[in-house]
């Protein structure tokens, strides 16, 4: 069941035009960063450091706001649209309907990982910053999608949340900036930033592991996402549909006139 959940809202996706809008916001990370690369702070600019600087952006201010976005509208479309009604006329539970989105949203951050390498490497080609490679160039790619994955799973808790409020959605967007933008002050202190989740993202893909005051803990980094998954599972599973029929309204009773 599940299965044909997904395949049916991988099919759908064709219609989302908000998925340009999630493609724009990568494009947007990667030219904020090249905007900063003319800033004259004595950086030496290289195309690993660019990509750095990518994941970075991607990290505390793009992509949790960016995601949400997407998977709020992915699901408040079904109500929006009048689709739910049909939908649950199907043998199928509202938080199967919901965990399956959830998963095809999985696979959409991994897509706009791959844009922003994407986008990445067209800037370095643009600029020509010293360090590229093909093996750089394979990094890049894993590191900065598997970034997006596990950043999508930080935020599932505040879109599964979200979900259960009407129109919910933009609301889910302005936790999910909050939530991504504290991930700079998490980054401060690597005891927090293993066990934050936007942070803990980084500490998985190993991010500036080559810098000797920068110390991940895999363990941690890994218990934080877990614990996120099962809150966000935890909100699924004891989801309910609230319908937005009106209530049918009972008749009013007619006075009996008195007399003959």
């Amino acid at each position: 069941m599940m299965y044909r959940i997904v395949k049916t809202e991988i099919w759908k996706l064709k219609r989302y035009h908000i998925i340009w809008a999630g493609i724009l916001l990568m494009l947007l990370s990667v030219g904020i960063t090249l905007f900063s690369s003319i800033a004259l702070d004595d950086t030496v600019w290289t195309f690993p450091h660019l990509v750095e600087r990518v994941i970075q952006n991607n990290t505390t201010t793009i992509f949790p706001m960016c995601i949400t976005l997407i998977a709020g509208y992915i699901i408040a479309r079904e109500k929006s649209d009048d689709t739910l009604k049909s939908i649950m006329t199907i043998p199928i539970s509202y938080p199967a309907l919901i965990g399956g989105k959830l998963i095809v949203c999985g696979f959409l951050s991994v897509f706009l990982g791959i844009a922003s390498t994407v986008f990445t490497v067209a800037a370095e080609l643009l600029v020509g910053f010293p360090g590229f490679s093909v093996t750089v160039v394979i990094q890049a790619l894993i590191q900065i999608t598997l970034n997006t994955l596990f950043l999508y799973i930080a935020v599932t808790p505040i879109i599964a949340f979200t979900a259960r409020i009407p129109n919910g959605h933009m609301i889910g967007v302005i936790l999910a900036f909050v939530y991504g933008y504290g991930g700079m002050f998490a980054a401060g202190n690597m005891s927090l930033a293993n066990l934050y989740p936007i942070t803990a993202s980084m500490g998985l893909i190993q991010y500036r592991s080559h810098d000797a005051a920068v110390h991940w803990n895999i363990g941690l980094c890994s218990l934080s996402m877990i614990v996120v998954l099962l809150i966000s599972a935890a909100i699924v599973v004891t989801t309910k549909n609230v319908s937005s029929a009106k209530v049918a309204k009972k008749p009013k009773k007619t006075a009996l006139k008195k007399g003959w």
